[in-house]
């Protein structure tokens, strides 16, 4: 088995095998601010664990990893109400179709541009 394989076989049960629970501690001081008269459940329990969720386009069922939680919701600074919705392989067509979207809108409106001018 090549080198690759055995990374993409790793990095596939990486993926599939459950975070334990604690692994991911919150920190709240890097949580983007809320309004809310409750806390978040993370929040009450101290620590991130992994999310079942099914996508909402195709319908498959993915797990929203604790490391991911912990990145959208200190790093990127995400709303703490917000849980993921759809798998990746959607995410990067919908991230493509608007991308293509915002592109064909620029060059119909430089062709106004220049007619107009």
């Amino acid at each position: 088995m090549s080198r690759q394989k055995q990374r993409q076989i790793q990095r596939q049960h990486r993926r599939t095998a459950p975070t334990p629970p604690g692994l991911v501690p919150v920190n709240v001081d890097a949580l983007a601010p809320y309004n809310s008269y409750g806390t978040p459940h993370f929040v009450a329990r101290g620590y991130y664990e992994d999310i079942p969720f099914k996508c909402a386009n195709c319908g498959n069922a993915q797990v929203w990893r604790a490391a991911q939680q912990k990145w959208w919701y200190e790093i990127a600074k995400g709303n703490v109400e917000s849980t993921a919705k759809l798998c990746r392989t959607c995410r990067r067509r919908e991230q493509a179709r608007r991308q293509e979207a915002r592109r064909v809108q620029l060059e119909g409106l430089a062709r106004k541009r220049g007619r107009t001018s």
